[in-house]
């Protein structure tokens, strides 16, 4: 898979994982495991890619004694979903188009 393609679609995929409200790393991971499998390394980096882009927003709180980071999706990150949805449908229409192609042969 094209490496731009798979970067936003990991993208999307985590800022789809906090949509309904703050999260944290592991449970972000926990959450998206029956659908995509995703490193802890792989996810801080989308994380704070997406912090810097303005998509999500992090505080830090304590829990167990140590410091966790909650994220929270912006405006921002809602619409970026909302673009993906409908740059899918593209996609989609693209994908039937390359499915048709081959079935002719």
């Amino acid at each position: 898979m094209d490496i731009q393609l798979k970067r936003g679609l990991l993208d999307v995929s985590v800022l789809a994982a906090i949509k309904d409200g703050e999260s944290y790393g592991y449970k972000i991971i926990k959450d998206m495991k029956p659908y995509l499998e995703l490193s802890e390394s792989t996810l801080y980096t989308i994380l704070k890619r997406l912090e810097t882009a303005g998509m999500l927003t992090v505080r830090s709180a304590e829990h167990d004694g140590r410091l966790r980071k909650y994220y929270r999706i912006t405006d921002s990150g809602l619409r970026r979903i909302e673009e993906f949805k409908e740059d899918w449908k593209e996609i989609l229409s693209i994908y039937r188009f390359v499915v048709k192609e081959e079935e002719n042969e």
